[in-house]
């Protein structure tokens, strides 16, 4: 891939449709658009490396929670190759579970190289 061609805001709610597509070969489809083939994705649960990982967490959060989806709620904040971002989960039923917060690293082709999540309010 020569690089991600879409703007920042486009580049992470790409990937947050990706936590929350039902389909594992669209989901897929979309790391691959995002993700450069070796990031790392951290949260207080887990660290996976490579997309492969990543997938297969995802296909077990959403087996525990079917229908939710993951939804940016500030805005995208960058410097240095860097950026943070909020999102919150919303459940089938409508309910928004507490915000988290990504880090992210961009590598020089700007997909993502290493995600960092936290949960919750500070």
């Amino acid at each position: 891939m020569a690089g991600f061609d879409r703007s920042l805001d486009q580049l992470i709610d790409t990937y947050c449709a990706a936590w929350s597509n039902p389909d594992p070969a669209h989901r897929r489809k979309l790391m691959g658009e995002v993700l450069t083939e070796t990031a790392t994705y951290t949260d207080p649960t887990v660290h996976t490396a490579g997309i492969a990982e990543l997938l297969a967490h995802i296909d077990i959060v959403l087996a525990r929670r079917p229908g939710a989806t993951v939804v940016r709620t500030s805005r995208v904040d960058t410097h240095h190759g860097l950026a943070r971002f909020s999102w919150h989960v919303v459940q089938s039923d409508g309910e928004a579970l507490p915000d988290g917060l990504d880090l992210v690293e961009l590598a020089e082709d700007g997909r993502i190289q290493r995600i960092i999540g936290f949960f919750g309010p500070l």
